[in-house]
């Protein structure tokens, strides 16, 4: 536990000072075990006395903490908020409640700040209501608060003021933020008390109005939980999904009867505010009757005076829209027979003006019989010509018969024919004299190509038979025949030093007709000397760089 810093005392008003009420009349009584403690003090430089015990300070304290609890119980003291600096990283809370003249220790432990409905603020007077207590650890008395309200209304209405606009300085007050309520809400979600005359007011005014169907939602409107719950069923309607089993109110309406300040706390709060701010659905606040007004009042999309007239706000007399509605027929029906009636009476001056139809036809009939006589003239003239040109073409015709024409071609086709055949026979000759020297100069390329075939086999498996010569004198089988062998190892790897054999290894010896395998003995051949440092100095042979041999 921590001890608040001391601050000199701030001037208060008169009337602004510490007061307890006990509610506890019996005295207090000694304990048992504490036959000393309540005994006088010894006056100062009084001789000791032998019969007085000896305490421990922790003796001493934990005596004068049960007094003090046994003596005072729970009290009520007014004061002022000071030192305060928010809760601790424990989640406790300490501060002071001061006047003119004496100041107190006050803490308030993490279980009860959470449930405090006010909360403390530096300046703010209070009416607190504990235990007073004694810390032993400095020696100071202090009290261990369980509620704490503001000190009278004046205080009240100042933390309601300050509120008030620290959230309309964030703009949730603002006029562009409100909505129209819907002209005829099918559902109607309600918040307020089950048990209360508000909601049977609303549900009276309903029906009398313009039956809905009502949600309402159980709240308490007054006491510590009323904030929470009120804030938790305009945040519960807004999660309702549209269409689900429970259908999603098209407004809202937040209920309650008139009462006190401390009543109307509730809708008060914060955390309301922000809710009812934050709702998708339209929101209508009837707190209270007329006069009174809370934070929600601003925050909403519309405030009703009363309970019954948030009921009024949202559905419109049914009675009244069907009067209208019958009076908006009757205008349209009078409408339409004025606009037939003035219709009528414009065809009718129209008729009067136009001429008659025989007339209007007139000129049309002229103009139709004219074209007729063009058309027909047009017609015998076009049909003469067309005459005229067919006895043209008949005596062309004759002149140039088609069994004239047709043996004419004949002729020209025989001769044609002849000559044709002719030339046939002409080029045929050609092409088979041509076709014979082309075969004797292939038959003479194919003697030659056969030739020249055959020289070139015979050079290249001469050549082979070189190249296979010099192969077998140079291999290893030519080797292996003069007696020598060829050593692998597993792998087949050649060994070609005695060093690379280690004892009990599989070696394979290829002779020159077959391979045999076989196994090392013995003892692992010794080091071969390091060769000769060759000698610095010129070489013998007489040359810049010595023999390679």
């Amino acid at each position: 536990m921590r001890s608040p810093v001391s601050s000199p005392p701030t001037p208060l008003a008169p009337h602004r000072k510490i007061r307890h009420i006990s509610p506890m009349a019996k005295r207090p009584t000694k304990p048992a075990d504490e036959p000393a403690s309540d005994d006088p003090p010894l006056p100062i430089g009084a001789p000791p006395q032998s019969n007085v015990p000896e305490l421990s300070v922790s003796e001493l304290a934990n005596a004068l903490k049960r007094t003090v609890e046994d003596r005072f119980g729970h009290v009520r003291v007014r004061g002022e908020i000071t030192n305060y600096r928010g809760p601790h990283s424990s989640g406790h809370v300490y501060f002071s409640l001061k006047d003119q003249n004496a100041r107190l220790d006050a803490v308030i432990w993490k279980t009860t700040f959470f449930r405090l409905r006010v909360k403390p603020q530096e300046g703010l007077e209070v009416v607190a209501t504990g235990k007073i207590t004694t810390f032993p650890g400095k020696s100071s008395y202090q009290i261990v608060i369980d509620t704490l309200e503001p000190a009278g209304a004046g205080a009240l209405m100042a933390l309601l003021d300050e509120r008030r606009k620290r959230l309309a300085a964030e703009g949730l007050f603002d006029a562009e933020r409100k909505r129209p309520l819907p002209f005829l809400p099918a559902v109607v979600g309600v918040v307020t008390s089950p048990t209360g005359a508000v909601i049977r007011d609303i549900l009276h005014r309903l029906l009398d109005r313009f039956p809905r169907r009502v949600l309402v939602w159980p709240v308490r409107v007054q006491g510590e939980s009323c904030a929470a719950e009120v804030t938790a069923a305009i945040e519960g309607f807004n999660a309702l999904p549209p269409g689900g089993p429970i259908p999603r109110p098209d407004v809202l309406i937040v209920a309650r009867g008139g009462g006190s300040l401390e009543d109307l706390w509730g809708f008060n709060e914060e955390i309301v505010v922000r809710a009812a701010a934050a709702s998708a659905i339209p929101l209508v606040s009837a707190i209270g009757h007329e006069t009174d007004t809370t934070l929600i009042d601003f925050v909403s999309d519309l405030r009703a005076p009363t309970p019954t007239g948030a009921a009024e706000k949202c559905v419109p007399v049914r009675a009244e829209l069907i009067e209208q509605t019958a009076v908006l027929a009757r205008r349209l029906s009078g409408a339409e027979r004025r606009l037939l009636d003035a219709h009528r009476r414009h065809l009718v001056s129209l008729q009067r003006v136009l001429p008659a139809g025989p007339q209007l036809l007139m000129h049309p009939f002229q103009r139709s019989d004219r074209a007729g006589e063009r058309l027909r003239a047009a017609l015998r003239r076009a049909l003469d010509a067309r005459r005229l040109r067919l006895s043209h073409l008949t005596h062309v015709l004759a002149r140039h018969s088609p069994q004239a024409e047709l043996a004419r071609a004949s002729e020209r086709l025989k001769g044609l024919h002849a000559r044709l055949r002719q030339g046939l026979s002409a080029r045929m000759a050609l092409a088979r004299r041509e076709a014979d020297g082309a075969q004797r100069r292939v038959d003479h390329a194919e003697q030659r190509l056969r030739s020249a075939y055959f020289r070139i086999i015979a050079d290249r498996q001469a050549r082979l038979d070189r190249l296979d010569q010099l192969r077998r004198m140079l291999g290893y089988e030519s080797v292996l025949a003069r007696g020598f062998a060829l050593v692998r190892d597993e792998q087949g790897t050649v060994l070609r030093l005695a060093r690379d054999v280690t004892p009990g290894m599989a070696m394979a010896i290829q002779f020159a007709d077959s391979a045999v395998r076989a196994r090392a003995e013995g003892d692992a051949p010794p080091e071969p000397p390091a060769p000769p440092r060759p000698k610095r100095g010129k070489d013998k042979t007489g040359g810049g760089q010595g023999t390679l041999f």
